[in-house]
């Protein structure tokens, strides 16, 4: 039986948290004099600090309760606080499958965290055998966490078999979900009450077009929320963050028409880079990019900069491997054209 609290850090468990001014009273209307704000201006009152309103927005968007959401200052708030919550420091172990998302191994090394490092295969899936060696899968206590990137950056696909790892893996499985919105899978959010393992990770900074508010999205048990909670910044999301998320959310007849228009793009770049001599295979997606294998990706690279056209450069994780953002259509026929003059 799952017991979260024998994962937990002891000095986490009997955290006493920090409580703003609105925390204690959590009305909008009345004089405020209990947190030492400037009584004039715009912005000079704090924002709410556990963007409730937000969080009701998401849960309806969602269908998850709203107890069982957590909103970070982008998705990688929510990466350093899980490993701060499950990992004490010079002891305990992180899982990563790379190639992957970088902040994952960042994050471990700045809380002096031990990194278990487990390959994909060759295909890019989860390598079921050798994970099966590892942390709570095979009785060590001090892995910790697992952290699964599907759909996978930098290689666009979906991990298969992760139903393996929620089974078997006694610690936490951080599942990140940022591209999912351009997937036809199902969100792993929708499973919570199935695996109280698990942990998943999403954002507004892709599909919903919002990186520069820096809204990422924990979705877990409400124990593991309250932890989250706990041993967050008081105010980690802006007023103005919030309502521009809000503002993004309500327009859902937009977002679904860029994902739509993206999708078709990213068929129709496919097709092209099908017939571009430097370009020798390219990987499927889930996601609204494209890893793409060249015959040199460093000097590729090299010539679209001179261009002023910056794709990922990916040689160093996967040899002679670019990361292609899917644009525009008019920035897509530039890229295209660009390209096919490679010499």
């Amino acid at each position: 039986m799952f017991q979260l609290n024998a994962l937990v850090r002891p000095n986490i468990q009997s955290l006493q948290p920090y409580q703003s001014a609105r925390d204690d009273f959590k009305s909008d209307e009345g004089f405020f004099y209990d947190a030492n704000e400037n009584p004039y201006g715009h912005l000079n009152r704090y924002p709410d600090p556990r963007q409730n309103t937000l969080k009701e927005t998401l849960s309806s968007l969602k269908n998850i309760p709203r107890n069982n959401i957590f909103i970070g200052n982008g998705s990688d708030e929510a990466i350093d606080i899980l490993i701060r919550i499950f990992c004490c420091p010079n002891k305990d172990k992180i899982i990563i499958c790379p190639p992957t998302y970088g902040m994952y191994k960042v994050s471990a090394h700045i809380n002096h965290i031990d990194i278990i490092t487990v390959p994909l295969t060759e295909t890019f899936e989860l390598n079921i055998p050798r994970l099966m060696t590892y942390g709570h899968l095979n009785n060590d206590s001090q892995v910790k966490l697992i952290f699964l990137c599907s759909p996978n950056n930098p290689t666009g696909n979906s991990l298969n078999n992760i139903d393996t790892i929620l089974k078997s893996f006694k610690g936490i499985v951080v599942i990140d979900e940022a591209y999912i919105d351009f997937s036809n899978k199902t969100s792993y959010s929708q499973r919570l009450n199935e695996f109280p393992n698990m942990v998943v990770l999403q954002t507004l900074s892709k599909a919903w077009g919002m990186a520069a508010a820096r809204i990422g999205i924990a979705m877990a048990s409400e124990d593991v929320i309250s932890f989250m909670n706990n041993i967050k910044p008081p105010y980690n999301i802006s007023k103005l963050n919030q309502v521009a998320a809000l503002k993004a959310l309500q327009n859902t007849q937009r977002f679904q028409k860029q994902i739509d228009t993206i999708l078709k793009q990213k068929q129709w770049l496919c097709n092209q880079l099908s017939q571009i001599k430097c370009i020798t295979k390219i990987h499927p997606s889930d996601a609204n990019f494209i890893l793409v294998e060249t015959i040199d990706a460093n000097r590729i690279y090299n010539y679209l900069i001179l261009l002023k056209i910056i794709v990922r450069n990916r040689n160093s994780e996967i040899k002679n491997c670019l990361r292609i953002t899917v644009g525009t259509p008019h920035e897509n026929k530039i890229f295209i054209n660009a390209l096919k003059k490679f010499k």
